[in-house]
């Protein structure tokens, strides 16, 4: 859609053309939500000795311990590593969340460049 192509002529906005491009937004904002919950990206640290693996929304879905981390003498470290893998795999999802939400927010607010022409207010 063209810039002012929501406006008839007169300046009126076509509220149907309006109406309809938030319906599609609306649906490629849910198929995105839908695919960023599908995902699994992976996190590790310790050079691999633990592996975290969360959804693109950041839900911890599964965690490996590799036995050589595993000192009963050293619990701490081996916290640390969980720690690092299960933050190393959200900023991941974050990513990933980013790429696949960054397209549909920037039609959002201020980013809705087709209504800016129409002269609403807070547009």
């Amino acid at each position: 859609m063209t810039r002012g192509a929501a406006v008839r002529p007169g300046g009126q906005p076509n509220m149907q053309q309006i109406v309809q491009q938030a319906q599609k937004m609306q649906q490629q904002l849910m198929a995105a939500q839908q695919e960023l919950a599908e995902a699994e990206v992976r996190g590790s640290a310790g050079g691999g000795l633990v592996t975290a693996v969360v959804s693109g929304t950041g839900e911890l879905k599964s965690l490996t311990i590799d036995p050589k981390a595993v000192d009963p003498e050293d619990t701490e470290t081996l916290a640390d590593l969980v720690v690092a893998a299960v933050r190393d795999a959200n900023h991941s999802a974050q990513e990933l969340a980013a790429r696949k939400m960054g397209p549909l927010a920037g039609g959002l607010g201020g980013g809705m460049g087709d209504l800016g022409g129409l002269g609403l207010p807070g547009f």
